[in-house]
């Protein structure tokens, strides 16, 4: 069954900047869909277009059969949202956060506090909640944000960069609170994310959007299946035209492209080809420079679709987030 529909919808900004682009997906209820792509290419967007804090364009989605641009009360009354800022107030303790937010969904207050002592004990933060926010660490305050969104017991939960800026360690951890969430509540949840591990680990679908683009749809491991082989990349020193077909034409290659000044091959077991490439190349004359071999990965399945890395856009953007959640933490 799908639990969200998404059919051409669209955002342009200001007239001439181009958002998003006419995105059609659909979302299966109980299962984890993931938006996969850097920062600016239409993902933070899309998800404030369908929990309605924006409205589209052009084209419209289904939440729970109710119509976004039609049916935004009854859409934000089932759903539960996780934005990639720090929304909880400073000043006020955990459990006083979660209780503030059940007031304005209009819980019952006796019903509220047993939700609460329920969610703060999934997320670990039974032991803070009469903290102040102030006192959290970056970790418990995403851990915080979780619980927050989680107290209507929606259907549906949209996670925006759940975790953006955490370290390694704090990320592995959330991605286990992520899960659980599915477990216990047999939950939708339709997450953004940049990380290539966490889409991988997590989502049961994935898709792949840039520059406003939905490019490809699928599980995970089906996408890198798709790729037919493993990846060999490689740069000559003295590059001169014919190379690519010579490449080409070498057995084991299945395909051959070029991206910048590398080569991208694929072959069906890099082990077995590359030393064949090498001497191939050596007896042409021509001197590599730089060789890698990799197993089919998403950052592949995003070349491949894309023609650049995702990985390489991770780091610049993990620092500006860190900076700009620190700031958040220090006003």
């Amino acid at each position: 069954m799908d639990i969200i529909k998404v059919r051409n919808l669209s955002k342009v900004f200001n007239g001439n900047i181009r958002a998003v682009e006419g995105v059609s997906f659909d979302v299966k209820e109980g299962e984890i869909f993931g938006f996969l792509g850097p920062n600016g290419a239409g993902k933070t967007t899309t998800i404030k277009m369908l929990t309605t804090l924006i409205s589209p364009t052009a084209g419209d989605a289904q939440v729970l059969s109710y119509s976004i641009k039609r049916n935004a009360p009854e859409v934000r009354a089932s759903i539960g949202v996780v934005p990639q800022e720090y929304t909880a107030d400073e000043d006020l303790t955990g459990y006083d956060n979660i209780l503030l937010l059940a007031d304005l969904y209009g819980i019952p207050r006796d019903v509220a506090k047993k939700r609460i002592a329920g969610l703060l004990g999934l997320v670990e933060l039974g032991n803070a909640a009469k903290r102040k926010v102030a006192t959290y660490s970056g970790g418990m305050r995403r851990r915080l944000e979780l619980a927050i969104g989680l107290i209507n017991f929606p259907p549906v939960l949209f996670l925006d960069e759940p975790t953006l800026g955490l370290d390694v360690q704090t990320r592995t951890a959330v991605w286990a609170y992520i899960k659980r969430l599915k477990e216990k509540y047999k939950m939708t949840l339709f997450m953004t994310t940049h990380y290539l591990e966490e889409a991988d680990h997590l989502c049961d679908r994935i898709a792949i959007i840039d520059h406003g683009k939905l490019i490809k749809i699928g599980a995970p491991a089906a996408l890198k299946a798709q790729l037919g082989g493993d990846i060999i990349q490689l740069s000559v020193s003295n590059d001169r035209p014919g190379l690519k077909r010579i490449l080409e034409n070498a057995v084991g290659v299945k395909e051959v492209k070029k991206i910048g000044n590398e080569y991208r091959i694929k072959a069906k077991s890099s082990e077995t080809l590359t030393p064949k490439l090498i001497s191939l190349l050596s007896s042409k004359k021509y001197q590599v420079t730089r060789l890698s071999m990799t197993k089919p990965s998403l950052d592949e399945v995003y070349l491949e679709y894309t023609g650049k890395s995702l990985r390489e856009e991770q780091g610049g953007f993990d620092k500006f987030a860190q900076n700009r959640q620190m700031q958040a933490t220090r006003r």
